[in-house]
């Protein structure tokens, strides 16, 4: 574990917080994802990816969901938690918490959006694929 100063993080060695890039591009990435399976293939590959910590988009891209308070990934119940109740505060709400999470997510720190912040969880890039699956 090291302590990331620009986040004011603790996090695994071999990982560093996801860019801000990389997850605006699984944003537009889950789109076709959910297009291309149907919507119902991304939502079963989601509830078998989200025992690892993962959407199936993050799964795609080497990101993880790391909850800082435990020092572990994600696990299933708080992925739910992130893309359930997160999901319907950050987007079905209106376009204007979907707004105020994208600016949550590009001046802080932490680069946490409105649904990180629901499950408690930092998005990380594990390139090298050093956390446990």
């Amino acid at each position: 574990m090291y302590y990331d100063p620009a986040s004011r993080l603790t996090l695994p060695e071999g990982v560093v917080l996801a860019t801000i890039g990389r997850r605006i591009g699984a944003y537009f990435l889950a789109i076709v994802l959910c297009l291309v399976t149907l919507v119902i293939g991304y939502i079963i590959w989601g509830l078998i990816a989200w025992g690892r910590g993962q959407t199936p988009v993050q799964q795609v891209l080497g990101l993880r969901c790391w909850n800082p308070d435990s020092g572990r990934p994600a696990r299933w119940w708080r992925m739910a938690l992130r893309e359930i109740i997160g999901g319907i505060c950050e987007g079905f709400l209106s376009g204007i918490t979907q707004l105020v999470s994208f600016i949550l997510f590009v001046t802080r720190k932490d680069r946490r959006c409105l649904h990180d912040l629901v499950g408690g969880t930092v998005v990380i890039h594990d390139p090298h694929r050093v956390l446990p699956r």
